[in-house]
């Protein structure tokens, strides 16, 4: 008797509080009871990723831009093309600098300074898969070798965040990557010239575009209740609770370009083989949706 009134009064609050206080108070609990019914607060399957949406040339100031977003994660990127000075040991290469920028105006998480640690492990995740994936030779950014290069700028801004950062900013960058155009600029004694306008016509021959040798996209998995289950397409209030996360970098043709874990759970081999198999997927269905729009 006596452990049936301790089972009763430790089951309480379940039912006595609202809803939307008991998920506040036990969020953890609250998400593990829709998860053991294989589906998530929002009505998702476990699995399933939310609706994404891609727009290019959202930017006319920009060389190329593109806005991404995915569920309630918003994010702008825009491309600016400068002419540098090449490094002395690359003097025929340019340069292509991302950037991911995570500030208050998207989420409250975010507070005003310097970059968060997160905005900083986004960048280098996306500066570490365009060179070792060899996105771009940087080569075709010369303009006189050991004189003048392009520098490109890629700078991401999230406007409204909700988790997921990282496949919505490369998925940015990629897109707007692939709409960039530049004006074909010419070198005499020691001067860079570009002529016409800065906004330019897919039809224009003064101008060029960027030779893309691959486009690597991204599908992140979140590890949750001792990583015994995969949530993919984590939301901000999945990755709070969750043990880890990790993400898995496609290129075109299915192969492997990157994967990156945060966090301290382990994971075995089965649930790594499905985050590989699912991202494959995820893939093609992001091209699909960026093919709609070039």
């Amino acid at each position: 008797m006596a452990s049936s009134t301790t089972a009763s009064l430790a089951a309480s609050p379940a039912f006595t509080f609202s809803a939307s206080t008991f998920q506040k108070l036990h969020p953890t609990e609250y998400f593990r009871k829709f998860v053991s019914q294989g589906v998530r607060p929002d009505g998702r399957l476990l699995n399933s990723f939310r609706p994404t949406t891609v727009h290019q040339g959202v930017i006319t100031t920009a060389n190329g831009s593109a806005m991404v977003r995915i569920g309630g994660t918003t994010v702008v990127c825009g491309v600016k093309a400068e002419v540098a000075e090449p490094k002395l040991d690359a003097p025929d290469q340019g340069y292509l600098v991302p950037n991911v920028d995570l500030s208050p105006i998207c989420s409250s998480a975010f507070r005003p300074g310097p970059p968060s640690e997160q905005a900083q492990v986004v960048s280098d995740q996306i500066n570490r898969v365009l060179k070792e994936s060899n996105v771009l030779d940087l080569k075709d950014l010369c303009i006189e070798e050991g004189k003048a290069v392009w520098s490109l700028w890629v700078d991401v801004v999230c406007v409204s965040y909700d988790g997921n950062i990282y496949d919505a900013s490369l998925t940015a960058v990629m897109a707007a990557l692939a709409n960039v155009r530049i004006r074909k600029p010419t070198y005499e004694e020691g001067v860079v010239k570009v002529s016409g306008v800065d906004n330019t016509d897919e039809d224009d021959n003064s101008s060029f575009k960027l030779k893309l040798a691959r486009t690597p996209l991204s599908a992140s998995f979140v590890l949750f209740d001792t990583s015994l289950t995969l949530l993919a397409d984590p939301n901000f209030a999945e990755e709070a609770i969750s043990e880890g996360q990790i993400s898995i970098t496609i290129d075109e043709q299915g192969k492997l370009c990157a994967v990156s874990k945060v966090g301290a759970a382990t994971t075995s081999l089965t649930s790594m083989r499905q985050c590989v198999d699912r991202a494959r997927e995820r893939s093609q269905e992001l091209r699909a949706i960026m093919n709609q729009h070039q």
